[in-house]
């Protein structure tokens, strides 16, 4: 049998670094009030014990628990399927990580996962929330204020009857979709088609208004709405060639849907870009580089607006800046990138 080795005690880290047990606890929490040299002296303490502070008791004292959810309001299924999802992670958890701040993420499909996302927050277990994908009308904002969490949103939030006080980091959906159209039109294109995005959710409602922004008048038969999936892309592409088999240039509002379409355009014997030129959105790669022809699409930088979700929430939390400072949110640019397909 393996013998188990006592776990190091406050009181030993004391003993060791000849000062009281209440000194080291300061230190260990990062309290002020002890000065640099005994404070030197219990940090190599605790490292040549091994000490790890008991974490239930350190929340007693700091109030924290250095842990912060991440809700993605969408199904398992989505989230690990779609790229954009493990990017936007990937930014949450290095800003969190760098922080020393555990990421807990919770998902929900349906209202009774609404129901147990709102208990845990209401239990305590975290400093505060990000969130992102929100759909319209969708609970979580309310069960989030009534759990008394501080929240950071990914996406411009469509609740609050737009007031401030909400915080959020977003992309200019709309200004890159205007801009995905004008390229369109400085190609001589006249009949472009438009694939939408999941329309109860803001960023395809950005994208849509960008698109018709650029597009004077567009013709209703020449937009389709998608949910963001390849699939849907597919489905969409070819209801629009049914519907007008003329149209000559296509703006999805992401690249998995960008990508659908490629696939049945050229089932369907069409030459891109000559026939049909194509645009997406988010420069996922490798997907934009890997369809044929490589996609022309708006860049978002989506790793660094979960850096900025998890950095605004921390401020917050460290008493370093309000959740109204920046009441309209922060808006990151987008770029064009050229590639074959238009």
């Amino acid at each position: 049998m393996t013998e188990t080795v006592p776990r190091p005690t406050l009181e030993a880290v004391a003993a060791r670094a000849g000062v009281s047990r209440a000194t080291v606890s300061r230190v260990v929490n990062g309290s002020d009030g002890v000065r640099e040299p005994l404070a030197e002296r219990v940090r190599q303490a605790v490292e040549e014990l091994g000490y790890v502070p008991n974490q239930a008791a350190r929340s007693l004292v700091t109030k924290r628990h250095d842990a912060v959810a991440v809700i993605v309001a969408e199904p398992e299924t989505r989230v690990f399927a779609d790229p954009f999802f493990a990017r936007q992670l990937r930014g949450i958890s290095k800003e969190l990580t760098a922080h020393d701040n555990q990421l807990v993420l919770l998902l929900t499909e349906d209202r009774d996962d609404h129901a147990r996302v709102g208990r845990y927050l209401a239990g305590g277990h975290v400093d505060g929330a990000l969130v992102f994908s929100l759909h319209i009308d969708d609970p979580l904002p309310e069960l989030i204020q009534r759990a008394g969490v501080p929240a950071v949103f990914g996406g411009r939030p469509d609740f609050n009857g737009g007031r401030g006080g909400v915080v959020y980091v977003d992309s200019d959906n709309r200004g890159g979709a205007r801009d995905a159209v004008r390229h369109l039109i400085g190609l001589g294109r006249s009949r472009i088609a438009h694939i939408t995005g999941a329309l109860d959710q803001t960023s395809a409602v950005d994208r849509l208004d960008g698109y018709r922004d650029a597009v004077a008048g567009a013709d209703p038969r020449l937009v389709v709405e998608g949910d963001f999936t390849s699939a849907s892309g597919e489905r969409a592409m070819r209801q629009l060639l049914d519907r007008r088999p003329g149209l000559d240039a296509v703006f999805a509002a992401n690249d998995l849907m960008a990508a659908g379409a490629l696939r049945v355009l050229r089932e369907r014997g069409r030459r891109v870009p000559d026939d049909v030129a194509v645009v997406g959105f988010d420069d996922m790669l490798p997907i934009a580089e890997q369809t044929e022809p490589p996609l022309t699409t708006v860049r978002q930088d989506i790793e660094e607006m979960g850096r900025l979700m998890a950095r605004l929430l921390l401020r917050t939390l460290d008493g370093t800046g309000e959740q109204d400072q920046a009441p309209g949110g922060l808006i990151l640019p987008t770029t064009l990138i050229h590639r074959a397909s238009a």
